[in-house]
């Protein structure tokens, strides 16, 4: 689904990746709905969590 994507998306692509805007991506990183590392005061969210989160939806 994500196939022109790095396997790790920094915030800004995975806001263009799911066309969502950056205070509701903020609230799904923070809460966990879709898992992420956060190096200093980044956020890097795995290819992998992104399928989960659309899988979530779809079943």
């Amino acid at each position: 689904m994500f196939e022109s994507f790095n396997d790790v998306l920094t915030f800004e692509e995975t806001c263009k990746a799911l066309r969502m805007g950056k205070n509701m991506l903020y609230k799904l990183l923070r809460n966990g709905t879709i898992k992420s590392v956060k190096i200093g005061r980044k956020y890097y969210v795995p290819k992998v969590s992104l399928n989960e989160f659309i899988n979530s939806y779809c079943n």
